[in-house]
Parts: C-alpha cells; structure tokens; sequence
C-alpha cells in the first residue's frame, strides 16, 4: 500500500508515524511520572504520620505509653479520602489500632522507615512503618507503628493526570500531522517547481535544464540534461536517415522507371508489354509509398511542435490545386474552387501537405474529365475545406478505417497507392486540434472529405 503513495503522501506517513510515537512516549512517561508523583507523595505523608505516632511514645511508670495525635492521621486526608489504618506494638502487645494489620517485614531490620504494598480487607494498601525502642521497666522494649492507606486516590489522581496528558498527546499529534502535512508540500516545493520547469517546455525544447535546484535534484538534473542530449542526437539521427533513405530509395527506382519505359518502347511481344507495365506499376506504387513515408515522418515530427502562422485558407487551396494542375490536365479534370473568408492559425508546411493528399487522391481516383469542387468556409469558429470528386466514392466498408496506415478502399483496385494520404491529414488535422470528416457524396457518387479546422 505503501509503495503506491506519491513521495508527498509518504512524508506524510512517515513524519506523523514518528509523531504518533513520539505522543505515545511522552503519554507514558507523563503518565509514569504522575504515578510515581503520587505515589512518592502518598509514601512521604504515611512516613510523616508514623513518625509523628512514633515520637508521642513515652515510657510512664515502666511501660509504654502513647497519646495518639490526632494530626498525625489527619494529615492523610490531604492526599484523598481513602480509608487510613494504624497499629502500634510494643513487644508483643498491640497498644493499639487494628490488630489483624501486616506489618512491613523491614521495619523488623531496623530502618529508619519501611514501605510496603499489600492487601487488607480486600483493598491494596499502602504501608510505613517506623521502628522505635523505648526504656521501659527492665529493658527496652522494641515498639513498631505502622500506618497504611488505601490506593484508590492515588490511582484516581494517577488516572486522571493520565487522561490529561492523553489529551495533550492527542492534541500534540493533531498539531503534529498539520506540521508534517506542511512540512512534506514545502520540502516537495523545489521538486514541483523542477517539474513544472520541465513540462513548460515545448517537445522540440531540448536545452539543458539551468533552474536552480536543491543539491538533492542535482543528479536528477544531470540525468534530464544528458537524456535530452540523447533524445536530440537520436532525433536528429532519425530524421537524417529518414531523408537520406528517402533519396536513396527514390533515385534508383526513378532509374529503374524510366529504363522500363525505354523497354516497354522497343517490346516486340504483347506479353514482354505487360511485364514492363507491372514493372512501371510497381516502381511507381514504392516511388509513392516512400515519398509518403517521408512526409508521414515529417508530419510526426513537425507536429510536435507547430508553427503558429496565420493562414488564408483561400490561398492555401489556390496553391495546392495549382501544384497538382499538370496531373489533373493529364486526365482532363478541372478544378472547381468557391472560397470564402476563413483564416485559421497553424503549420502552413503541414496543412498544404494534408490538402495536397487529399487533392491527389480526388485527382487520382476521379475518372477523365471530370471536375473535382473544392468549397472553402466558416461558421462559428469552425473553417472547413470540402473536397468532393466523382470518382467510385469510399467503398461500402467502414469509412472511419481509411484514416488508419496503409488502410485502403475495396474498390482502388488498379489504381496506385500506399494507403497514408488520408493518414497523413488525418494527423496534421488532429495536431492542431481538428478534424477529417469522410463520406460518400450525397448526388452523383464520389467521394467528399472536409478538413475541418478552428477558425482564427
């Protein structure tokens, strides 16, 4: 349970675990202290009170005599009022007080006050006793006062500075947690501040961390600072290949096309012909795919850090249909534009990537002349930009699929293709928070595919 707290929560834990045992330490030793008060307190009066006893015996005509005072049991009721017994012996003889009451074994050896705990008539009792000798008659003779109370007020005062210094514990606990809690945010501070440092920053943002950090963070820094020394080199090297495998595949096979062109020009027989053709095909569906492939790794990186230009979507349109007019003059499809005011802010590299796709592909499925209407508009904060073809439309399989990688419709059967144009606007639109919108024209057939974007 523990290992999954935050660090927070387990400061937390941990600083009030050592205050709940500090509470519980200080609560007993409060506690023993009190007891022991009491105790040594209730031990002073008894022995005051048998000494007093012991210094009223004198011997009168050779025997022992005692007056007894009445301060001296008295003075036992300042503690509590618990039951108070006494018992005097003068040799063998009681001189008074309750006969059946023990007497401390050590008052027998002499010292000066004995103490001891016992029972009588069914209560603990407190004992002290005091050894005197008295000349009296023939000899001395051996007296012993004992006095003995009971410890029900001893216990109840005992118990009651227990339970105050139980409320203290507690109310120094509750403090204590407060303090802990406050004292786990302030200590986790810089660590917060670090990490906000770092999540500020933009994806392309890999410059080494200079905030100042408690020694505590500094590995921790160290560590960031060389993983994004890392991550630049890798990304860097990454997309280095990615252009340079890019050129290298796309040469060659440039080169392959056209000596298959200059073959397919001299082939004699009709089956020689129709190689070369596939041959062609081939060349130019990996021609495709890896230019596709380059500008879907283009599309990855730059999304992760767009740039925020304002764009007339107006023009955009105007540019993209004007790259792609010798391919559609090629098949005698003309372009059909309404525009209207709508700008957006955004990646103008990524979005004239993801309108150029969608543009080939009406292009590339549409049949000879034919026209493809492209329509530009924007109505609350939202600008879009409709494609619509006459070409066979979307298939009859699930339309929400043909944005996934190297995903193609059941009816582009001779028609070369890779399967990412659609990936790729797909994913520029989603980095800058729109979306593509695919369906089957309403009249006509075709395809109609709207990239739909927040207005400026």
């Amino acid at each position: 349970m523990i290992a999954r707290l935050s660090i927070g929560h387990r400061l937390t834990v941990l600083l009030a675990g050592v205050a709940a045992l500090l509470s519980l330490l200080s609560w007993w030793m409060v506690s023993e202290l009190a007891r022991q008060a009491a105790a040594r307190s209730q031990d002073n009066v008894l022995a005051a009170s048998a000494t007093t006893i012991a210094e009223t015996i004198r011997s009168e005509q050779g025997e022992v005599r005692l007056e007894l005072p009445y301060s001296a049991l008295s003075m036992l009721g300042a503690i509590s009022e618990d039951r108070v017994f006494y018992k005097v012996v003068a040799g063998e003889r009681v001189l008074t007080g309750y006969d059946d009451l023990p007497v401390p074994t050590d008052a027998a050896t002499g010292a000066r006050v004995a103490f001891e705990t016992g029972q009588y008539s069914g209560e603990a009792i407190r004992m002290a006793s005091v050894r005197r000798t008295v000349l009296a008659g023939a000899g001395p003779v051996p007296v012993v006062v004992t006095v003995a109370q009971t410890l029900s007020g001893v216990d109840a005062v005992s118990g009651q500075l227990s339970r105050l210094a139980a409320a203290l514990s507690l109310a120094f606990f509750l403090v204590a947690v407060g303090l802990s809690v406050f004292a786990a945010r302030a200590s986790l501070r810089p660590l917060n501040a670090f990490a906000q440092a770092v999540s500020r920053r933009g994806p392309s943002d890999l410059r080494p961390l200079r905030r100042d950090a408690p020694p505590e963070l500094a590995p921790l820094r160290g560590a960031l600072n060389r993983l994004m020394d890392r991550l630049g080199q890798s990304i860097r090297r990454s997309e280095d290949f990615i252009a340079e495998a890019a050129h290298r595949v796309r040469t060659p096979l440039a080169t392959v096309r056209a000596q298959a062109e200059i073959a397919l020009r001299s082939a004699e027989s009709e089956e020689s012909r129709q190689r070369l053709r596939r041959i062609i095909r081939a060349v130019d569906e990996s021609s495709r795919s890896a230019g596709q492939l380059l500008d879907h790794a283009t599309v990855a990186y730059r999304a992760e850090d767009l740039a925020r230009d304002r764009i007339d979507l107006g023009e955009l349109v105007a540019q993209a249909a004007a790259a792609l007019e010798p391919t559609a003059t090629m098949k005698d499809i003309a372009f059909h534009i309404a525009t209207s005011q709508a700008r957006v802010v955004g990646d103008a590299v990524l979005l004239e990537s993801a309108l150029g796709n969608v543009l080939d592909n009406a292009v590339k499925y549409s049949p000879d002349e034919t026209t493809v209407h492209i329509a530009v508009s924007a109505e609350e904060g939202v600008a879009r930009i409709t494609v619509t073809d006459e070409g066979p439309g979307l298939g009859e399989g699930p339309i929400e699929t043909l944005t996934e990688r190297f995903r193609r419709g059941g009816n582009t059967e001779g028609v070369v293709g890779s399967g990412l144009g659609l990936t790729i606007a797909a994913d520029v639109l989603a980095a800058h928070g729109g979306r593509l919108d695919l369906r089957n024209a309403a009249e006509g057939g075709g395809a109609c595919v709207t990239l739909v974007l927040p207005a400026d």
